[in-house]
This record gives C-alpha cells, sequence and structure tokens, in this order.
C-alpha cells in the first residue's frame, strides 16, 4: 500500500469533510466553519482529489455522502474528537474534575507546616492525590526534569538548570526545652544555653550545626549529647529529658501549641533563611502544575 505524507495534506481538510458530512450542505458547512461558499466548494474539491471519490453527491436539495465517504466518516471522526480533547487538555484544568496526581518534593518539616493548609484548601478537589517525596539536594535536578515531582519546596544555595523559583517564607531558630526545665527561667541566658546539653537535628554524619557556626565566632561551644535525622522526635525527646535543641521557628511554635515544650529565643544571633519552591521550565505552562503553585503559595501566606 502507499504510504502518504501526511505533511503535504491539510487537516483543515477533515474539517470540512466532517461538516460536509454532518450538514449535508455546502452552504450550510460553509456558515458552520465561518468560510464563504466559493471557500468550501474548493475544499470539497480537493477532498475528492485527495480521495480519489465524488464523496458527496447532490440529492435533491441535499449533499448525499458516497459509499466511499460512508467508510472513511468514522476513522476522521475519531481522529478530530482525539485532537480537540488533547487540545482541550492542554489548554483546561478543572481541579473539582481532576484525577490528578500532584508530587511535592519536602522534607518532613516543610510537609509539616505545608501540608495541613494545603489539604484543608483543596477540599473542592476531591480527586487530586498528593504524594510526599522526600529528596537529596543533590538529585533534585534529576527529579524535576524527569517529572518524578512536580515541585521542590525546601532552601536552595543554587538553583538547578531549567529551573523556576518562588520565594514562600523567611524562616530562623529558636529554642525550645521541656516544661519545668530548671535552666529556663523566661528564656535561657548565653551562659546556660552552652552549659546544658543539647539535641541536634542533622542529615550529616557530624555534629555542628548553624549554632555551633555561630557560637565559634564567640569562642564558644556546647555539647551535642544527640544527632538525629528525625526532626519530628525532637518533641519528644526534649518533653523527656533535659536536653535542649533549636529549630525552625514555625515548627518550635506548633510543638508550644500542643503544650509539649517551652519556647524561647535564643540567646546568640543566627542568621535567618529563606524556604523556597523550585519548578522545572518544563511544566512552566502546565496548567495544573500553576494551579498546584498558586494553592502552594497560597498558604505559605498565611504562615
Amino acid at each position: 500500500m502507499k504510504s502518504i505524507d501526511i505533511a503535504s495534506i491539510d487537516l483543515n481538510l477533515l474539517v470540512a469533510f466532517e461538516a460536509l458530512f454532518e450538514e449535508q450542505s455546502v452552504t450550510a458547512a460553509a456558515q458552520r466553519l465561518h468560510l464563504g461558499q466559493p471557500a468550501m466548494s474548493a475544499s470539497l474539491s480537493r477532498l475528492r482529489q485527495l480521495f480519489d471519490d465524488e464523496l458527496f453527491i447532490r440529492v435533491g436539495r441535499e449533499m448525499k455522502p458516497t459509499t466511499k465517504a460512508l467508510e472513511i466518516v468514522p476513522g476522521i471522526s475519531l481522529a478530530l474528537r482525539q485532537i480537540r480533547q488533547t487540545l482541550e487538555a492542554s489548554q483546561t484544568f478543572d481541579p473539582v474534575r481532576s484525577q490528578r496526581v500532584m508530587a511535592i518534593g519536602s522534607s518532613d518539616y516543610t510537609s509539616s507546616i505545608l501540608l495541613p493548609k494545603l489539604l484543608d484548601r483543596c477540599r473542592d478537589a476531591p480527586g487530586i492525590d498528593f504524594r510526599l517525596v522526600n529528596y537529596e539536594k543533590d538529585e533534585i535536578e534529576d527529579l524535576l526534569e524527569q517529572r518524578v515531582i512536580d515541585v521542590a519546596i525546601g532552601t536552595f544555595q543554587s538553583l538547578p538548570r531549567q529551573a523556576y523559583q518562588l520565594p514562600l517564607m523567611q524562616e530562623r531558630f529558636v529554642g525550645i526545652c521541656r516544661k519545668g526545665h530548671p535552666a529556663w527561667h523566661n528564656g535561657i541566658s548565653l551562659d546556660t544555653f552552652v552549659s546544658v546539653s543539647h539535641a541536634l537535628f542533622t542529615l550529616r554524619q557530624d555534629a555542628i550545626g548553624e549554632i555551633d557556626k555561630a557560637l565559634t565566632q564567640h569562642q564558644l561551644q556546647r555539647r551535642i549529647a544527640l544527632t538525629t535525622p528525625y526532626l519530628l522526635v525532637l518533641p519528644s525527646i526534649i518533653a523527656a529529658s533535659d536536653l535542649v535543641a533549636a529549630i525552625p521557628s514555625r515548627l518550635a511554635h506548633q510543638f508550644a501549641q500542643q503544650g509539649l515544650v517551652e519556647l524561647f529565643e535564643l540567646p546568640i544571633p543566627t542568621e535567618p533563611w529563606l524556604i523556597s519552591m523550585i519548578w522545572s521550565k518544563l511544566v512552566e505552562q502546565d496548567q495544573a502544575n500553576r494551579w498546584l503553585r498558586q494553592e502552594i503559595e497560597h498558604c505559605c501566606r498565611g504562615l
């Protein structure tokens, strides 16, 4: 069978064929497609040449389809329907009806802060499922480009290539200790702070955090009695011991509101840091991804 070079075919002819088949009138088909009657007649002439068949023959006042036209109409109708569905899907996103899965690269800290608000805000999108994905900083570029995740939330020293970034909120360290801690008297002094034992959240194998770097500038050192890669275990550890810890302020306020710990300002200044959302340029115009970004940005305004 001789192959057809589809690049040489005006696909608008298929739309004209569909209109002629359904209207059975050159005039009505022309009006439906907002064309002049001569233009529609020209399209019919080209269709006849393409399919080597009359396709439509005047019978009375109507243009009746030939056997050939009846044979090809199912395939043409299906092809046009699929093209329209594809175009509509790329241009419209309805969160109320969507069944999409949204993957968010996020730590346990950012997840605990963001997800309660995001899930509450997305009650009107019941078919959307969320997936939280932990990530290493050196793999974030691949996760975004391969679309394993839709967005990533965190602190990024350098932006992955082909990615956009949106600042969400600024964060800082505050201290926590158990209620009734002997060192706590409406706060903790610097001397007391360095004399008590500390717990440190870290993903590295060392026992050095940002607080230690700040203390070093003042020729001070603290004792790290415990390190953990699990930030959310700290409240129960702190509540049941005389350890203290420095953690992100929003998380500390959550723990304090739950009555688990006392909160205090650190007696030594530390630099705040920025929490951002990043996403690949590949999904910049994707309406579902844009919707997710807008929802996350809105949730962070009140944090």
